[in-house]
This record gives C-alpha cells, sequence and structure tokens, in this order.
C-alpha cells in the first residue's frame, strides 16, 4: 500500500469515527425527528450539500477522484466511497441510513440497508445467497414460506425457485407455529411470510417465528411493505432482515418504484459467512448487488426520503380512515367478509394488536389495506368494481388515492387456480387500499357501488 493510500485509509477511518458519533446521536431521538433528518447533518449539509435543507439529488453516474491512490482505495473496498452509481451513490445513501435506522428504532440490534429497483428486486436479492449451493454440497435446499404473499413473491418462489433447484414449502395457516416446525429440516435455508399479507390479512407471531428460525439456525425474512415501520419493526421482535416495496405505503404518491432490504448486524444463519452474517446488506452491496446491478434511480431515491418525512402522520391517517371504511363494509348486506385486521370479529385481531402498533404512541393500529368479499357471484363482483367512480381500479397500493383490484384477475391471476386457493384468494374478493380523501367520499363511492 502506497503514502497515498495509507493516508486515503486514515482519513476514511476519521471521519467514520465522526459518522459513528452522529449515528448515535441521531438513535437517541424520536421516529419523526429520524424520518425528518436522517443522517444529513449540519454539517453534510453545508459541505456536500452546498447548503442545500434537503438532502441533494447527486445524478451522476460516477465519482471524480483525486488522484489513483483515492481511486485504488476506493475500487478496493479500503475507503467507503460511492463510485459508481450502479454501486452506491450518495442519494441512496441518504435514504438506506434513513431507513435503517427507522427499521431498527427500538430494537436492541443495528441494522444496514440496500435499496434496489423494485421491491421484487429486493426479494430476489434477499434470499438468493441463502440458497446457494456451498462447494461440495449436494443436499436438497429448501426454504419455507408462507402461502399467504404477493402474488409476485408467490410466483418467484413456486416457479423461478424450483429452476434453480430449490424447493418452496408453503404455509396455509401462518399464525400456526407447528405448521411452520413441520416444514423445517436440515436443509431449509431460511423462513418468510408478510405481516400482515395482502391481501388476505395474514398475520403471525414475529417473536415466535423469529425464535423458532433461529432454534434452528436460520433467519426469519419478514416483508413489512403493508405496515411500515410506522406500524411494525419485525427486527425489534427478532426478524433478521425486512423487505419493502418502496412502491408502495412508503411510496405513497405512486411517482417512483423501487425496493429496500434493512438486515440486522449479525443475523442468523449456518450457511453464511461471519463476514455474510455481520452486516449482510452491506456484503449484498458490495458483491452479488454490485455484480447484478438492480441498482435505484438516484431520483427516485430523493422521492422516496420526501415521502418519509411524513411516513407516521400518513399512515396514521390513513389506518383510522380504514378502520372506518372496513366498519361500514361490515355492516353492508351486499358484503359476504371483510378482512381486516382493525375489526375484532378479525380471528387475527388480537395477535395483530400485539405488534402493529402507531410507533411513539403504543396504540393498536392496522394499516390502509383491506379486502371484502362481495356476496354474489364473479359477475357480480366485477359489476361492483366496474361501478367505483372516486376509487382507482388499479393494481397498485399504498396510495395518498384509494385504489382498488380484484386479486384474483390481477396480482394474483398467475397464482393459478389451485395457487390462489391454497393462500385463499376466491374470485368475489376485492382488494382496497383506503387513500387519503375525505372518508365519506370513500364510502359514498363504495356504497353506490354496491348499490347497483
Amino acid at each position: 500500500m502506497s503514502d497515498g493510500i495509507d493516508r486515503y485509509v486514515s482519513e476514511a477511518a476519521k471521519a467514520g469515527e465522526q459518522r459513528a458519533e452522529l449515528r448515535k446521536r441521531v438513535k437517541s431521538w424520536k421516529f419523526d425527528t429520524i424520518a425528518v433528518h436522517g443522517m444529513y447533518s449540519l454539517d453534510e449539509a453545508l459541505t456536500g450539500g452546498h447548503g442545500g435543507v434537503i438532502e441533494p439529488i447527486v445524478l451522476s453516474t460516477s465519482q471524480v477522484f483525486r488522484d489513483s491512490d483515492e481511486m485504488e482505495a476506493a475500487l478496493s473496498y479500503r475507503i467507503p466511497a460511492w463510485t459508481y452509481s450502479r454501486i452506491h451513490n450518495p442519494t441512496i445513501h441518504y435514504l438506506e441510513e434513513t431507513l435503517a435506522l427507522l427499521e431498527s428504532y427500538g430494537a436492541d440490534a443495528d441494522a444496514s440497508a440496500l435499496c434496489t429497483s423494485s421491491g421484487m428486486s429486493a426479494i430476489k436479492q434477499a434470499v438468493e445467497p441463502l440458497v446457494a449451493r456451498l462447494p461440495g454440497d449436494s443436499n436438497p435446499i429448501n426454504f419455507v414460506s408462507s402461502a399467504q404473499v404477493y402474488g409476485g413473491s408467490f410466483q418467484l418462489f413456486n416457479v423461478r425457485m424450483p429452476e434453480r433447484g430449490v424447493e418452496p414449502r408453503w404455509v396455509a395457516a401462518p399464525a400456526e407455529a407447528d405448521a411452520w416446525e413441520k416444514q423445517i429440516d436440515e436443509n431449509t435455508r431460511f423462513l418468510y411470510a408478510e405481516m400482515p399479507s395482502n391481501p388476505q390479512q395474514g398475520c403471525f407471531d414475529v417473536a415466535e417465528l423469529a425464535s423458532l428460525a433461529h432454534r434452528h439456525g436460520i433467519p426469519l425474512i419478514v416483508d413489512s411493505t403493508i405496515a411500515t415501520p410506522a406500524l411494525l419493526r419485525p427486527i425489534e421482535f427478532g426478524a433478521d432482515i425486512v423487505v419493502h416495496s418502496l412502491t408502495k405505503t412508503i411510496g405513497g404518491s405512486g411517482s417512483s418504484v423501487g425496493g429496500a432490504i434493512i438486515a440486522r448486524h449479525g443475523l442468523v444463519s449456518r450457511h453464511l459467512t461471519d463476514e455474510q452474517k455481520g452486516n449482510y446488506a452491506m456484503w449484498l452491496k458490495l458483491l452479488p448487488f454490485r455484480d447484478s446491478g438492480p441498482c435505484l434511480s438516484p431520483f427516485s431515491a430523493y422521492l422516496f426520503l420526501c415521502e418519509l418525512k411524513t411516513l407516521r402522520t400518513r399512515v396514521e391517517r390513513l389506518s383510522r380512515s380504514a378502520q372506518k371504511v372496513a366498519e361500514f363494509l361490515a355492516r353492508h348486506p351486499k358484503v359476504e367478509k371483510v378482512d381486516y385486521l382493525g375489526l375484532e370479529s378479525h380471528p387475527m385481531h388480537q395477535l395483530a394488536a400485539k405488534y402493529m402498533r402507531l410507533v411513539d404512541a403504543d396504540e393498536p393500529m392496522f394499516g390502509h389495506l383491506l379486502s371484502f368479499n362481495v356476496k354474489g357471484t364473479w359477475e357480480e363482483t366485477r359489476a361492483v368494481f366496474d361501478r367505483l367512480q372516486l376509487v382507482v381500479r388499479a393494481t397498485d397500493l399504498g396510495r395518498i388515492k384509494s385504489v382498488a383490484t380484484i386479486p384474483a384477475i390481477s396480482t394474483h391471476q398467475q397464482q393459478g387456480d389451485e395457487g390462489r386457493k391454497l393462500a385463499n384468494i376466491p374470485p368475489n374478493m376485492v382488494r382496497l387500499c383506503v387513500g387519503g380523501e375525505a372518508t365519506e367520499d370513500i364510502i359514498a363511492d363504495l356504497a353506490q357501488a354496491l348499490a347497483g
């Protein structure tokens, strides 16, 4: 190592110590303060941010270096640098830091984040190293997942993974710990579940499932897209990895597509190396992610950062409105069934209330997503759906606009009849994501659609 490289390494070490002190201070803040400021400090605003109040958008593809020593030190990972936007970028860095701090809020653990171009790319990046075949290992590989997952996740697990010789094992009732235990063996690599699930409102005991996974030396991965860290932080209850489609609830305006992986430091896995387990998200970023290139746009990262600043307030507003809408639908004579965890009649209500609580308020709250089954045929369900005038017909969710879809013909169509039956997706189910409109107007639109 040349004297010049030594100098850059020494400078980076000092900067790292200062950043660790800043992170320690930021972690002492309340949730909303972290969401608003993240790691974009006053010092950074006055230096790298050119005095900007909000995190800067760095749209350049690559980084300029002062000399060959700094370039070599950066590209050999001896000093932190963003180098090239396929690997890293300053704007994305601020988003990743904020997400990691929010997801580990209140937990006795540190975490790091990796942002990706979509929620599906986040899931794929998170699970692929866990099912990689080790040299000399010819044993079969499997993982266990709740069957109540997003249709794209089901397709990835049920079609793409077997193409690689990896067996998915499905749990139809994720709240039943015994159902998971029966599926695990010495070749199981991880457990995977959504909390709550889209669209069935599936629920499980996070701490219990994490404990089960750890007894078998494997990690628990939780898709917490619907809840967001404003309502649930799975790492606090022992989960190892959290994945998000940032496109959804966090990106409420619906202007960008993105995903995120947040992994606790020192996650549990008998199949990964110590380096991989130590900081899984960073290891992914510097190696597999670098090589496959599913990077997030810096502009999208900026938009997600702006959305995060009001996350708690927005989620609270949508949750309260969704509760009223669910109660209206539950009383309606043309509705056969309503799945919303906030309804006391829901079989998972008490379990959900244990985990889904508005951060820093400790009040049970259940998010914006619900589903209802129309009392009637598939054709009658489509007729109700087609009569909606305010609620938008789309496959999206988590919007500031209310959005509805029929999962059997859209988000879960690719699963086929057998897969939808396993996941409890009947043809008369309508998924509704309650938005920020006046609750009275949402209810009025549903009422006229159901009236015919």
